[in-house]
């Protein structure tokens, strides 16, 4: 398991939650330049994929995720249960916050 366990449900099979920390976030907000913001600006016109915007969309979560990870790792946690995300796009700027609760889960001992 990767030092912090990153989910979207409120348990995890086979774990048991020891200790509750409370909501964490990442948060991060990034743009493109103008020269590549005017090139998806004209693929919007002709349809089709906008890349460069779905590149960023993707940078950005994976960012966010990295930020959360870091919030969650400080206050002891092993674990995020209840990942969420919310984002926004405005003018060529993309902001994610992820979020979820802290927690620190141990493996069931199944006799």
């Amino acid at each position: 398991m990767d030092d912090i366990l990153v989910v979207t449900t409120n348990e995890v099979a086979g774990y048991t939650i020891s200790e509750v920390y409370g909501e964490v976030f990442g948060l991060t907000t990034r743009s493109r330049n103008a020269f590549s913001s005017a090139g998806q600006q004209f693929k919007t016109i002709v349809g089709g994929e906008i890349t460069g915007y779905t590149k960023l969309q993707h940078e950005t979560r994976e960012k966010a995720i990295e930020r959360l990870k870091e919030e969650a790792r400080a206050k002891g946690a092993n674990a995020i249960l209840a990942m969420r995300f919310d984002s926004s796009t405005f003018a060529n700027v993309d902001s994610v916050a992820a979020y979820g609760t802290a927690a620190k889960i141990e493996k069931n001992n199944l006799q």
